[in-house]
């Protein structure tokens, strides 16, 4: 974790790993070190450890431990679940958003300079994927349908169950990505919309380099990665036992109860959002939607007077100066001098949607902190916006 003076706001990026998961790690980075796939006493403990962390990981999914596979986190997960599908040869169309995570997108992209039929539609002015849209886009035709539980950079919660009646009773099949989503929804009734779902370790407190991609009995999914028998022969190479370990009690950890940090982290939210309105006025535009949003992003335009947006690289690493760690969006889009195509989406002027920022809260979180960040924000972006007028 950063120094006491610093204040991290970037939970959706990565969050630090928790003191019990790391405790849970520690045996497999430590003593007990075999290759699962090893038949002698070192690889049958190793190889105890994987599997007793798939059935954790069913039981809080309600789900079967054939049906998990371990993943190296979700952009492997959203790679395999769509080229394994289509590989499968089980649908032959995909049907997606332009709102959905690059992994999804660029993978969709893929599989459509293979020969599949590829729809992306698009989104609700708040990010959201309508149902009707998707039930026109299939009709009567089942496709496989790919849409993220929580959108990543703005937050928008989609409708899932209503998206599953629409896609199932075409005899299509479902997959979410729902990173965003295990440390405040209840992952099991989730799980019980779709037929393929992405979750990865590091949003929760676990390790970076693990991830799960849930399939449910009778989906085919094709390998992705092929070479040995792991994972049911669905993705070999040898497991990462520590990451696997310290992913079940990340998972635990995170399913205990999630509506309460849910709702704590909601309020932390407001009276961000609340009080940097307050302070900045006409300089702040919300991209978050008050409603039908996840409690632990909020993203927000930081605007000139002439309501063009402030340069967002200059904004981070003042805030980076200031000790407040912040994300412009994605991090895995992190660098790139394109505009999010998330706000593309959403019909934001590339002028305007430079000047995004991604606030994101988690467990360690307080009320402190907000508090002093809005100071060190505000005094940030006034800054930045009289450099912006010294330059015309």
């Amino acid at each position: 974790m950063p120094d006491r003076t610093s204040i991290y706001l970037d939970y959706a990026a990565t969050s630090p790993l928790a003191p019990r998961v790391l405790d849970a790690m520690r045996p497999f980075l430590e003593e007990t070190f075999g290759n699962p796939s090893s038949v002698h006493t070192p690889g049958r403990n190793a190889r105890f450890a994987v599997e007793e962390a798939r059935e954790n990981v069913a039981s809080l999914l309600g789900a079967e431990p054939g049906e998990i596979i371990f993943t190296s986190g979700g952009t492997e997960s959203n790679n395999a679940a769509l080229k394994g599908v289509m590989d499968a040869g089980s649908m032959t169309r995909l049907v997606t958003a332009s709102v959905e995570h690059e992994s999804v997108l660029r993978t969709a992209q893929s599989v459509e300079r293979s020969g599949t039929e590829v729809i992306v539609l698009a989104c609700s002015g708040e990010g959201s994927v309508i149902p009707a849209a998707i039930e026109a886009a299939i009709q009567t035709d089942p496709a496989l349908v790919s849409v993220m539980h929580v959108n990543n950079e703005i937050g928008t919660v989609n409708p899932i169950s209503d998206i599953s009646n629409v896609v199932h009773r075409s005899g299509g099949i479902l997959h979410c990505d729902a990173v965003q989503s295990a440390g405040y929804y209840d992952l099991k009734k989730l799980a019980g919309f779709v037929d393929l779902m992405t979750l990865s370790a590091h949003k929760i407190g676990g390790p970076k380099g693990a991830g799960i991609l849930f399939a449910k009995a009778g989906v085919q999914v094709d390998p992705f990665i092929l070479g040995g028998s792991q994972e049911r022969r669905r993705r070999a190479g040898t497991e990462n036992v520590a990451a696997i370990a310290g992913l079940s009690q990340a998972l635990s950890i995170a399913q205990q109860d999630p509506r309460v940090d849910s709702g704590r982290l909601r309020s932390l939210r407001e009276f961000l959002e609340a009080r940097l309105e307050t302070e900045l006025g006409n300089q702040i535009r919300v991209t978050t939607p008050d409603e039908g949003s996840a409690p632990h992003i909020l993203h927000v335009v930081f605007l000139d007077e002439d309501g063009s947006g402030l340069d967002g690289e200059m904004l981070i690493l003042g805030l980076d100066m200031e000790g407040v760690y912040v994300s412009s969006g994605s991090a895995c889009s992190s660098g790139a001098v394109e505009p999010s195509h998330v706000l593309t989406a959403l019909g934001v002027q590339p002028s305007v949607s430079r000047g995004a920022v991604r606030f994101s809260l988690g467990s360690g979180t307080t009320e402190e902190e907000i508090d002093e960040a809005i100071d060190r924000i505000t005094r940030v972006v006034r800054q930045t916006s009289g450099a912006a007028i010294g330059r015309l």
